[in-house]
């Protein structure tokens, strides 16, 4: 058991109640506030071991309270949480000296850890620095809160970092809040798409080239490197870039110059390099097509970048977002989803991730005929019921299903779905091959035996 005093400011009391019984059960003290104006009164007297403080709470805000505790206790520990997830309040708590940052709702486990952790690292808290603003980052699903976390880490530090993920996830997004979060925000973002460029132009774009250096090549060009100096270069997809520029990017890396082609005289450039791949670069490095000291030097820090399918509790807040973005952008008001096309969309895998789904909520916005789009007026590929694919049509109607059984406070889902799943399934693959059941199990994935006993539990006749 642990013998700490924790401080809970937070005007939500149920959550101060949860928290309160849990670190009590762990042997800790606590104590709890409304506002965060008693907590600035009570510290007058005495300190805690660790201070918990939520966001938004009327009157003075969990950041205001945060860099008034930096000045007068800058060893106190302080984590943040609040209901409110996004990128803006993740790094502003960093950047302000939050030991940690914490999103609600939480596994109460996990924030008693933090808890311990907190109290026994005592001043490991970092600098406070003024914040900057940009763009929002949408996310509340454990996945995207991950990432936030990571650019907050970052926002102090010039570290090469690796992004990861799937085409339209958002990775040079990622790449710009680092840069802007960081010590070069003052200074130049190149962003460079390796891929869009033909291979044999490459090494002129990023390095530049002298006058005459090759056929065409009548003046002087300054490469991405020099443009970004000081600042930030943003490689998208690093994994397909030839052998040849792989031992380029090295030295650069390594040694912080390099050579314009067709140049006599080394250049020195002063560059942050955050590269992006959707590609799995530890296989092209065991398989020879990429190199492992360009690998470990570009993997310093990697940051994943979630596909969409795997953050799913962020989809309406993204399509009411772009719907409403859209909208301004048309000079419009915007356009809803009926609970049908949201329950549909919900449900739909999202293979172009966020660039999709920006581009679905264009597409609604111009052509849905009213101000609420219906299912009838989600096209084709988006599950819509024109013409709907049979497994986007299956997906929604099995979202429809779950949906209204929890409303109807039918649980646990899967007990009462998976035998009707396989029941379907045995029976479509039955009819399939005209009751043949060594037939039947092949396209159902199973041996003979196991499919006998599905048909016997299930009471298949």
């Amino acid at each position: 058991m642990d013998s700490f005093s924790v401080w809970l400011a937070d005007d939500d009391s149920s959550i101060r109640w949860v928290l309160e019984q849990a670190l009590r059960q762990a042997g800790m003290e606590t104590r709890g506030f409304e506002a965060a104006q008693g907590v600035s009164h009570a510290l007058g007297a005495e300190t805690p071991d660790v201070l918990i403080t939520d966001i938004r709470m009327p009157g003075q805000n969990g950041l205001s309270l945060l860099d008034e505790v930096r000045t007068s206790h800058p060893q106190l520990p302080v984590i943040v949480m609040t209901a409110h997830s996004d990128l803006e309040s993740t790094v502003a708590a960093y950047q302000r000296g939050a030991f940690e940052y914490l999103a609600k709702p939480f596994d109460i486990d996990y924030a008693v850890d933090l808890v311990r952790r907190a109290a026994l690292q005592g001043g490991a808290i970092g600098k406070a620095e003024p914040t900057v603003s940009i763009p929002s980052m949408i996310g509340r699903a454990p996945a995207m809160q991950e990432v936030f976390r990571a650019i907050g880490r970052l926002s102090g530090s010039s570290m090469t970092v690796l992004i990861t993920g799937e085409s339209g996830t958002g990775k040079e997004l990622i790449a710009r809040a680092l840069h802007r979060h960081s010590p070069r925000a003052d200074r130049p973002f190149i962003a460079l798409n390796t891929t869009a460029i033909a291979s044999e132009l490459l090494e002129s774009e990023l390095f530049g080239h002298e006058r005459g250096a090759f056929t065409g090549a009548d003046t002087r060009r300054v490469g991405r490197f020099e443009q970004a100096d000081g600042g930030t270069l943003f490689l998208d997809e690093i994994g397909d870039m030839s052998p040849a520029l792989q031992t380029r990017l090295l030295r650069v890396l390594a040694e912080g110059e390099f050579y314009r082609v067709g140049g006599q005289a080394p250049l020195k450039v002063d560059v942050r390099v955050l590269a992006a791949t959707h590609q799995e670069l530890e296989r092209h490095v065991a398989e020879g097509r990429f190199r492992e000291d360009l690998y470990h030097r570009l993997n310093v820090v990697t940051i994943n970048s979630p596909p969409l399918r795997e953050r799913r509790d962020d989809i309406p807040v993204l399509l009411a977002h772009y719907l409403d973005v859209t909208a301004k952008e048309l000079g419009v008001a915007p356009k809803t989803l009926s609970d049908e096309a949201a329950r549909r969309l919900l449900a739909f895998d999202w293979p172009g991730n966020v660039r999709q789904l920006v581009n679905a909520c264009r597409r609604l916005s111009v052509l849905a005929p009213g101000r609420e789009i219906g299912l009838q007026d989600l096209p084709p590929e988006l599950g819509g019921e024109r013409g709907a694919s049979v497994e986007s049509a299956w997906a929604g109607s099995l979202a429809d299903w779950a949906q209204q059984s929890l409303e109807e406070g039918v649980t646990p889902l899967l007990e009462h779905a998976l035998p009707q799943f396989e029941r379907t399934l045995i029976e479509v693959a039955l009819n399939r091959v005209s009751g043949k059941r060594q037939d039947a199990a092949k396209l159902l994935g199973w041996g003979r035996n196991t499919l006998t006993r599905k048909i016997k539990e299930l009471g298949i006749k």
